[in-house]
């Protein structure tokens, strides 16, 4: 999970201003003004910089509408409990069992059936040489990486995958992300999300698998095997949290609207 980064990123904003050095004039033996005691000017300056973290601070949160709050923390409880209990035990003997570089070249092969999605949201945002650098990846990958599970499109062209789904090509056009929601499984997301992510599942290949079972199976492994390179980061998060929804949710709001920006 990225979410970590938020919280580090939040945390080192707050130690590099309580850091600081404040000014301090007997250090450079310049004498106060009269009838302004000394450590005045240090207090000041503490002062305005706590006032300038905290509008920082301020600017960084969004506003996020939480109609559902109610419901999404009775999924939040349920989505944790599903990673301590299935997620987190699968992924740890996935880890203990299966190589990494088998692991590395599965998460390949998943990867490269997402590009179909990444592709179409590259085009509808008007991204069209991120769309051409995606059909190029994809079918190198498939063709010289043996249906995905290398990547010589990055190891021997350069060429990074993009990050990009239909709920971000949804917020490049204008919809707004829309009421808070959790999802059982996939976590956090908005209507907006939402709505992408059924689009993402329609022109993802491994929907397509038959019989349903197997289709099914494979999602699963997926979850597993991605999640074996993760373990410990969401207990990192929520260990750090006063109150897991809550950092949660901004984290996910904030992350999604640097998404559609960029």
């Amino acid at each position: 999970m990225k979410l970590k980064t938020w919280t580090i990123v939040v945390l080192a904003a707050l130690t590099a201003g309580c850091a600081g050095p404040g000014k301090n004039p007997s250090s450079n033996n310049i004498a106060p003004p009269s009838g302004n005691p000394a450590g005045q000017s240090a207090d000041d300056d503490f002062d305005l910089l706590d006032e300038d973290l905290e509008k920082q601070l301020e600017e960084q949160k969004v506003k996020v509408a939480d109609p559902l709050e109610p419901v999404n923390r009775i999924m939040y409880s349920f989505n944790d409990k599903l990673y301590f209990w299935v997620i987190k035990p699968c992924a740890s003997v996935c880890k203990k069992t299966v190589p990494k570089p088998a692991r590395i070249s599965i998460r390949n092969f998943f990867n490269n059936l997402g590009a179909p999605a990444r592709f179409v949201s590259c085009h509808l945002q008007g991204k069209h040489k991120a769309a051409d650098k995606e059909l190029h990846r994809f079918a190198y990958n498939t063709t010289v990486g043996i249906l995905g599970f290398g990547d010589p499109a990055r190891d021997k062209l350069g060429i990074e995958p993009t990050d990009e789904d239909l709920g971000q090509a949804l917020g490049k056009h204008g919809f707004g992300s829309g009421p808070y929601i959790v999802l059982p499984l996939f976590g956090p997301s908005t209507l907006r999300d939402s709505v992408g992510l059924v689009g993402d599942q329609f022109l993802s290949p491994v929907r397509y698998v038959k019989p349903r079972e197997t289709s099914i199976a494979l999602s699963a492994g997926e979850i597993a095997n991605d999640s074996s390179f993760r373990i410990g980061e969401y207990e990192s998060f929520k260990s750090a949290a006063y109150d897991p929804y809550i950092a949660m949710r901004q984290a996910y709001i904030q992350y999604r609207k640097k998404q559609v920006e960029e």
